[in-house]
């Protein structure tokens, strides 16, 4: 998954390098066009390229200051365009200044917020091309191109607000996953406590009817009574800190490794062939209990998306694991057919919900292709 990051990492930073390669083309071509119109005697052809260098600036800045560029542009495009037009000096507009006003629109209304603030400046480009078009050039000749900028404009627009749609419907889709998992918790939370209180009670009456009969063995049970009481702290914090967090992950109380091998029963049953094979040193008196529930979880998830998204799949392996000191669960299948989501890991919110939850334990979790063609998850503890 890593090499995947750094494929998309680099071809990200290329398309950037290509973008900034064609602004500064039409830069060029403003240059030539605009040193030869109206023989060289506007007075103000000068400033069209100056106004497509802010423009091919402000895009290569857009990450640090977007809406900030963005403004700049914006202001000395409209300042120019009433100068020019108060004195009737025609002047066509700039073609690296509109490509990177309508690029930088696309953006705007993508990443800025609040969601105001961006509508507010798209609809200030689209004044400041009409007022391009209409300041600059002659009635007739205005109205053409304004009417082009306007069109231009509107697609510009509309490929921004579908982007920032997408984006906006995933963040309400992850925030409702991250509630769930949440009021999830808190209700294990209940459990957990009480499983290990109720311990504690037990065993503090059991050391008082030991103390009447039996004084000497009072130590061992208050030694039983102090870890069962280090224990509930031990969970509760992992629970809490979970709660506390913006990134959150949950789990269900009382799973065995009978329950994992239940699971893994019931897809082999209608589906793929399954191995899984359970490693010495891995019993249910061995993990804590979040740990084994989060392992049911991450299999019953990755078992899932295999009958989901890997209808085609010939087989699964499954082991489960102790080495180096961790706990690893790696689920892998192999023969898949087709694969859509999986080639994007953003793309589906279980994986999000897995990676939450393992993250909450102190451990980590790995989703990708492996070299030799099948799709893994890994998770470590």
């Amino acid at each position: 998954m890593g090499e995947t990051h750094r494929i998309i990492r680099v071809i990200r930073r290329l398309s950037e390098i290509a973008m900034v390669c064609w602004l500064v083309m039409l830069l060029l071509i403003d240059v030539v066009v605009t040193a030869s119109y109206n023989g060289g005697r506007t007075g103000f052809v000068p400033v069209v390229p100056l106004l497509g260098a802010v423009g091919v600036i402000a895009f290569v800045v857009r990450r640090r200051w977007r809406a900030h560029g963005f403004a700049l542009l914006l202001g000395l495009s409209m300042l120019v365009s009433i100068v020019v037009g108060s004195l009737e000096a025609p002047l066509l507009p700039g073609t690296a200044e509109t490509a990177a006003m309508l690029v930088l629109t696309i953006g705007v209304l993508r990443w800025v917020e609040p969601i105001g603030r961006a509508a507010l400046l798209a609809g200030g480009s689209m004044v400041a091309l009409l007022t391009m078009a209409g300041a600059r050039q002659s009635d007739d000749a205005g109205l053409a191109i304004g009417f082009m900028l306007l069109m231009l404009w509107a697609t510009a627009a509309s490929v921004g607000a579908y982007l920032r749609y997408q984006y906006e419907r995933r963040r309400a889709a992850t925030q409702a996953v991250r509630r769930a998992e949440r009021l999830e918790l808190a209700r294990e939370l209940h459990d957990l406590v009480a499983h290990h209180i109720t311990g504690i009670v037990v065993q503090a009456q059991a050391a008082r009817t030991v103390a009447e009969q039996k004084p000497e063995a009072v130590l061992p049970a208050l030694d039983a009574i102090a870890g069962a009481g280090a224990d509930a702290l031990a969970s509760m914090r992992r629970l809490v800190s979970v709660l506390r967090a913006q990134d959150e992950a949950s789990r269900t109380s009382g799973t065995t490794l009978a329950d994992l091998r239940t699971l893994v029963e019931r897809f082999s049953a209608g589906g793929p062939t399954v191995t899984f094979e359970i490693g010495q040193g891995i019993a249910d008196d061995t993990l804590a209990p979040e740990v084994m529930t989060t392992l049911h979880r991450i299999l019953q998830e990755s078992l899932t998306n295999i009958r989901r998204h890997a209808p085609g799949t010939g087989w699964v392996e499954i082991d489960l694991r102790l080495a180096e000191g961790k706990v690893r669960l790696r689920v892998r299948n192999y023969g898949s057919g087709s694969d859509a989501r999986l080639s994007r890991l953003g793309g589906g919110f279980g994986l999000v919900g897995m990676a939450e939850r393992v993250e909450a334990l102190g451990g980590r979790l790995w989703a990708g292709r492996t070299a030799d063609g099948a799709w893994e998850v890994l998770a470590e503890f």
